[in-house]
């Protein structure tokens, strides 16, 4: 199928690389050339612009937030601009609720269909082709999407027809997994300090009563403290709990556990921790004991102490002056 591929960060390298092994006809783009190298080698070909990764039967955006997704789709030159009518824009960013709706909107106003397709899975699941997919849109162009969803995925479920739909469920999801974290880091937090072993606490853990991956993945870095390289980084996890709490206000839906998220992943990044996985709330918990070296706790603690330093530098600067 030829297809445009925009976006290739961690994820989007990975999900693009696979198009090409599986034989379709991909063109790249992103706005940092160094990234479309190795795609280019792999076979793929190269667009200068939006525009020009717009001529197939598909685009595909997988892009960090709502403003890079709309700066490529709604602004002048962009994919709305220039898909062919009947063309399908495959959205598989995480993106609000609003935006995916503006989206619809737009593309059917301008004769072209939208699917969203948002997936959960990190890095490493993205390079195996191992994907969970949630995907929404008319089932026509869910139809015409799942060669491409295939290639990319283990396994896609659809949704419902609301495009939207696929992005809500995709927050809600990253909303029970930052609270898992959360809730493993206070739980390590507890153990450590009474001196268990916190790796030994995880495999018994994820052997027994919670075996599931996402135990198993973030109990496992949070005992250890692993919180780079970031697989998916803090800003973003705290990206998309604001966007959770922002659909569950226009639903009225209290969150109350929500709120609690937003504020640690917020004290995390206060604390200089933009470039942590966003697994390291899971750390919050032991510093918050005062257990600075339990589960990478030192390492949040010394993105602090160096935030502080530079404050009492530039504070020296600024009393120095007449």
């Amino acid at each position: 199928m030829k297809t445009g591929f925009i976006g290739l960060g961690h994820m989007g390298a990975a999900m693009a690389a696979n198009l090409v092994k599986a034989g379709h006809d991909v063109t790249v783009f992103n706005r940092s050339r160094e990234k479309r190298r190795a795609l280019l080698e792999l076979g793929a070909h190269e667009a200068g612009t939006v525009a020009d990764a717009c001529h197939g039967e598909v685009v595909v955006t997988m892009l960090a937030d709502d403003t890079a997704v709309a700066d490529v789709a709604l602004a002048k030159d962009g994919i709305v601009e220039n898909l062919a009518k009947g063309a399908i824009h495959l959205s598989m960013s995480t993106i609000s609720v609003a935006l995916s709706k503006r989206l619809s909107e737009t593309h059917a106003h301008a004769g072209q269909r939208c699917v969203a397709a948002p997936v959960f899975g990190r890095p490493d699941a993205a390079a195996a082709a191992k994907l969970f997919i949630v995907a929404a849109g008319d089932p026509a162009a869910l139809q015409a999407c799942q060669p491409l969803l295939d290639a990319l995925g283990s396994k896609t479920l659809t949704i419902g027809t609301q495009p939207a739909a696929a992005n809500l469920v995709k927050l809600s999801g990253n909303f029970l997994l930052a609270a898992v974290i959360e809730a493993l880091g206070e739980a390590i937090a507890l153990v450590g300090k009474a001196g268990i072993d916190r790796r030994a606490y995880v495999d018994l853990l994820t052997s027994t009563i919670f075996p599931a991956p996402a135990y198993k993945t973030y109990g496992g870095l949070i005992a250890e403290g692993r919180f780079q390289p970031a697989a998916f980084a803090a800003p973003l996890g705290f990206k998309d709990i604001r966007l959770a709490l922002e659909a569950a206000e226009s639903l009225r839906v209290p969150m109350p556990l929500g709120s609690l998220l937003h504020d640690r992943f917020l004290r995390l990044l206060a604390q200089g921790g933009d470039s942590l996985d966003w697994s390291a709330i899971g750390g919050l918990a032991a510093l918050d004991a005062g257990d600075v070296h339990g589960a990478g706790a030192d390492r949040v603690s010394h993105s602090r102490a160096v935030d502080e330093k530079r404050a009492q530098d530039r504070a020296a600067v600024g009393g120095s002056r007449p």
